[in-house]
């Protein structure tokens, strides 16, 4: 599927190529995406942004869509990704870029700017706020909090066990995923799981699908994911440990000009709740902090027009 305005090339970075969505002419914003999406996740983005002024480019991050897809778990850790995408600036053109992300991009753009304070001059979140690194190392924390439970992140870890089901039927778990992580879902309804449950079983089908997401978009992200696979997207997962490891002595604080925007029923937001709570005392330049009532974790996706807004917004204080 092609978008009015965009076109796409392949751009060498780090060692491998990415596939970028770009439209427009200015000031880089680089645009990244998270798990289970693609660089279309940006789609409304791109119009509004190019017509204010700025050249906007969005990756198929490692792993995902036509960019490259490293064979090693390792491959996929964050130190890894941030070069990526550190490396798409000079290959751009450009010296410095703004850092926008969502999901899995938000980290990814948070650490751009906490370790490239050269390079990225001002950034932004969306659903995952930026926290600084843990004294305790992730998984047995995670290990320890959800004893006896079933936790997504726990389940993508044993490599093949989450790629198999979601590929034996992309179309339908894609649709899971995507529409009982929007906004209209109550996630207290959801069915309660055990530790050793799959993702998707017992996850009740949607009967119909949001006003945010197309039949037509969901035919693109099935067509990416059934050429592309889901190892590169889930191997994200697998290197929480690895990241904790490489970043002992990273800064904790970013000082560049930032925003951060989250739904009100996102259950990222949910889970880190004292993360957002703490955030401004770690990013000391927090121009934006918004909460949109009533969406869920696709923030840009379900609420376009508020975050355009938003994010043109950010982009006229920091100019």
């Amino acid at each position: 599927m092609s978008w009015p305005g965009v076109s796409q090339r392949r751009v060498a970075t780090n060692g491998i190529s990415l596939n970028i969505a770009e439209a427009g002419k200015g000031p880089l914003v680089l645009l990244l995406h998270g798990f289970p999406e693609s660089w279309y996740s940006w789609r409304h983005q791109f119009a509004p942004l190019a017509a204010a002024g700025y050249h906007v480019v969005a990756p198929d991050m490692r792993g995902y869509g036509k960019s490259d897809r490293p064979a090693e778990i390792a491959a996929y850790c964050q130190s890894e990704v941030v070069k990526d995408i550190i490396g798409l600036v000079p290959a751009l053109g450009y010296k410095t870029a703004i850092v926008i992300g969502h999901d899995w991009g938000a980290p990814t753009a948070w650490a751009t700017a906490l370790n490239h304070p050269d390079v990225v001059t001002a950034v932004g979140g969306l659903s995952v706020p930026f926290m600084p690194r843990s004294p305790i190392q992730p998984m047995p924390m995670l290990r320890e909090m959800f004893k006896g439970q079933f936790f997504y992140q726990l389940y993508f870890q044993e490599p093949g066990v989450a790629e198999a089901e979601f590929e034996r039927d992309i179309r339908m778990c894609l649709k899971k995923f995507l529409v009982l992580g929007g906004g209209e879902t109550d996630l207290a309804s959801l069915p309660v799981k055990g530790e050793h449950d799959d993702m998707f079983s017992n996850m009740p089908e949607p009967k119909t699908l949001p006003k945010w997401l197309t039949e037509a978009d969901l035919d693109f992200f099935v067509e990416e994911f059934s050429r592309s696979g889901l190892r590169g997207p889930l191997n994200y997962y697998r290197n929480h440990d690895l990241y904790w490891e490489h970043t002992k002595d990273a800064p904790t604080s970013i000082r560049q000009p930032a925003m951060y925007v989250a739904g009100t029923h996102d259950g990222v937001v949910m889970m880190a709740a004292a993360g957002i709570e703490m955030m401004p005392h770690f990013v000391t330049d927090l121009r934006i902090n918004k909460m949109i009532p009533g969406i869920g974790h696709w923030t840009q996706q379900e609420a376009p027009e508020a975050v355009n807004e938003l994010i043109l917004d950010f982009l006229k204080q920091i100019n």
